[in-house]
């Protein structure tokens, strides 16, 4: 996993949504759907619910971030 995918999985998990989380990141909304999509693939799970009008996270985010920050940081996460 690239340090972007990253930054693109989290700031959608903090804007839930896509045009918002682009702006920062200054890519475009497109690519933010495919980067999903491409660690929603890795992972074998959907990480976020989609519909038209709205993104949320699905059930067992808080478990998926925290393995991902494990796993790349060797820290666990601390609340």
């Amino acid at each position: 996993m690239e340090r972007q995918d990253i930054e693109v999985f989290l700031t959608l998990a903090e804007e839930l949504h896509f045009a918002r989380t682009a702006e920062p990141l200054r890519l475009a909304p497109a690519s933010i759907s495919q980067t999903i999509k491409k660690l929603e693939r890795r992972f074998g799970a959907p990480l976020f619910t989609r519909t038209t009008r709205r993104v949320s996270t699905v059930s067992g985010f808080q478990e998926i971030l925290a393995a991902t920050f494990l796993r790349h940081t060797g820290e666990p996460v601390i609340e």
